[in-house]
């Protein structure tokens, strides 16, 4: 089997003068493609307009192939969500006046047999952040499959929530961590895409001043954790007042790249 073949949000959905002349060949290929939702109607299917004069139908029971309910169609608040969103898809058939009937279902079949048979863990993959909970982000690998990318997994630096690195729509690349083929549960990580501490440690310089993030406030311990870079933590002496979140300006005062440890000192009050 091929590789599964994920076009990222934003690709380029319609269908050109050029390219209508090539929806046999669409069907032929079985070419995955991608469009935006207009409309779903009273039946809950749900249409695409290309351009063109051209209209594309997905019937509900050519939507979804994991989601469904007893009868084998997904469920209707799950097609209305669709509405104004991308979703991939196969031409299954061309009818007169110029209407194309339309499968994501296959799309997701040849996803899950993917995940199933090729997919292997450490590979490096694109996708789209689909949802965002207070304990990670699910992204959206092709096809309908979703990985859970757990809060820890997001950033070397500790954040309190998932929107201080990701947004609901970015488009990401990731790191499979790891792959239940049983189940299909995929878990994903991002910090690994951040860079490795020595390549961004090397974008700073002893004795130069820069901005960071404080990060964790340690009154009775060590000191106050500065994020220079998202996979890149600095330690500074405490002071009071300084809060999660807050923007400083900090001076680097050692980098040690054999400990792996960068001190830090604040700037201003």
């Amino acid at each position: 089997m091929s590789a599964f073949r994920f076009k990222p949000e934003g690709w380029n959905n319609e269908i050109t003068d050029v390219e209508k002349n090539n929806i046999q060949k669409y069907i032929i290929d079985k070419e995955i493609l991608q469009g935006i939702v207009k409309e779903c109607d009273q039946q809950y299917n749900l249409h695409i307009n290309f351009g063109n004069g051209i209209t594309g139908i997905i019937p509900r029971n050519e939507i979804e192939k994991i989601n469904i309910d007893e009868n084998g169609v997904p469920k209707e608040k799950l097609c209305t969500g669709k509405v104004h969103k991308f979703v991939q898809f196969k031409i299954k058939e061309e009818l007169e006046n110029k209407i194309l009937i339309l499968s994501r279902k296959e799309v997701q079949e040849e996803a899950l047999n993917w995940v199933k048979n090729d997919l292997q863990e450490g590979k490096r993959i694109s996708g789209i952040v689909k949802n965002i909970k207070p304990y990670g982000a699910f992204i959206e690998i092709g096809g309908g499959i979703v990985g859970l990318a757990h809060i820890e997994d997001l950033s070397i630096a500790r954040i309190k929530t998932p929107y201080e690195r990701l947004r609901i729509g970015q488009k990401v690349d990731v790191i499979i961590k790891s792959i239940d083929r049983d189940t299909g549960k995929i878990i994903l990580s991002y910090k690994e895409i951040l860079g490795t501490w020595e390549e961004n440690a090397n974008k700073f310089t002893v004795g130069t001043i820069t901005k960071g993030i404080v990060r964790e406030t340690e009154k009775n311990k060590n000191g106050v954790f500065i994020e220079l870079m998202p996979n890149l933590v600095g330690m500074a002496e405490y002071k009071e007042g300084l809060e999660y979140g807050r923007k400083v300006e900090v001076y680097i005062k050692k980098i040690d790249r054999e400990k792996k440890k960068v001190k830090l000192s604040i700037m201003g009050k």
